[in-house]
């Protein structure tokens, strides 16, 4: 593995580490023969990986990172791991939150395409949007890249991708690795994981213990698929007969592959702007991020076990991608709502008297929030409860 620690937002360590690939199934390169019969001397490019090919890409992202330096963290090279001074960002009595993810397999699709510019937002998006529905500021994040074959150029897209998404959720880039593994992964495939850590001062966490029937729902906008889902996304593709490089049939002036790899929008302004308007009125009180499992997974994770959510889906101005994957792929209304955010990415739920409050904070901030519905009163039924149709055109209920 090509290790990239950084010191406060900048250092990459170069060294590597790889398993020895099977015969016959890799990128490893001949052993070089030696004279008089001995046994060849072996290299670790002979294994497939390329330390130089690591350095190279070091060099190339230092830049990048450094462009996500923020109170707290600086750009100064050197250490085993990354630094940040919680007092210099300003926290008084924080409560640490932290959280993991990925991109899944939604990086098949920039793989294959040889795009790879979006899928390092979707990574960072995954993870602070996670962070700030406990009502944390995110303050760094660390990523891990792995690969059957480094190339410099596609790694240090991927990064760029990635420090974009952390400026535009307020994280310095501390660390990172990557990882060339030749036998694991098959040739230029590769996976992301992406791990961040945010604060929040003790007594702001969310969810609020006083969540009751009668709290209203609001929903801000996806801008697509996300990164969730993409599994069935590519069987539908593949069935549908479509090459990534045809006319998206549900995103005039894209092709497939564009359109599928809109990135994941990132939250975190607009709430944190939201949280911090409302101040001790405390009337945003809980957030739900709508990942895989949809509504009926994820709201009910916020909810108090006497709550449920009243859900209006035809509230829901479902984009079109969604219509067009049900309806290719003959996926029903129930099975749509369960593995994707049907075009509603992260749900808050309100004091009904602070709703217009949190939804003015919201438009100032460019959301456009609509409202979904409210909670109640649980009883024995499921945690989420639908009216209305989602406007799929589906087949199928």
């Amino acid at each position: 593995m090509v290790e990239r620690r950084y010191r406060v937002a900048v250092r990459r360590l170069r060294g590597a580490a790889a398993a020895l690939t099977p015969a016959g199934v890799s990128n490893e390169r001949p052993a070089q023969p030696v004279p008089n019969g001995a046994a060849p001397s072996l290299t670790y490019a002979d294994a497939g990986v390329d330390i130089d090919a690591g350095n190279a890409m070091v060099e190339r992202i230092k830049p990048m990172v450094r462009a996500t330096r923020r109170p707290g963290a600086d750009a100064e090279i050197g250490g085993f791991g990354g630094l940040f001074d919680l007092k210099a960002a300003g926290f008084t009595d924080p409560i640490l939150v932290a959280a993991n993810d990925g991109v899944g397999s939604k990086v098949k699709i920039a793989a294959e395409t040889g795009r790879h510019a979006t899928v390092g937002i979707d990574l960072v998006a995954m993870c602070v949007n996670d962070l700030v529905v406990q009502g944390a500021e995110p303050l760094f994040f660390l990523d891990y890249y792995a690969t059957g074959r480094l190339d410099p150029t596609v790694g240090a897209v991927l990064v760029e991708g990635i420090a974009a998404g952390c400026r535009e959720a307020g994280a310095a880039l501390i660390g990172g690795e990557t990882a060339e593994m030749p036998g694991l992964y098959a040739g230029s495939d590769y996976d992301l994981a992406g791990f961040s850590v945010g604060a929040a001062e003790r007594g702001a966490l969310l969810p609020r213990p006083d969540i009751m029937p009668g709290d209203l729902l609001l929903g801000l906008p996806s801008s697509g698929v996300h990164s969730n889902g993409f599994s069935l996304v590519r069987r539908i593709v593949a069935a549908s007969g479509l090459r990534w490089t045809d006319p998206a049939p549900f995103a005039q002036g894209q092709d497939l592959a564009e359109a599928l790899l809109t990135p994941t929008r990132i939250y975190v302004r607009p709430i944190l702007a939201a949280l911090r308007a409302q101040g001790q009125r405390f009337g945003l009180k809980a957030l739900a991020h709508i990942t895989g499992g949809g509504f009926p997974d994820n709201v009910p994770r916020v909810l108090p076990p006497g709550c449920a959510a009243e859900v209006d889906l035809s509230a829901i101005a479902v984009p079109p991608v969604f219509g067009w994957l049900s309806r290719t792929g003959n996926v029903a209304e129930s099975e749509m709502l369960r593995t994707f955010n049907c075009g509603i990415g992260m749900v808050l739920v309100v004091a009904e008297s602070e709703r217009d409050a949190v939804a003015a904070s919201l438009a100032e901030s460019g959301e456009h929030p609509v409202t979904l519905g409210r909670l109640v009163p649980r009883g024995e039924g499921a945690g989420v409860r639908f009216t209305g149709r989602l406007a799929l055109g589906s087949p199928s209920p």
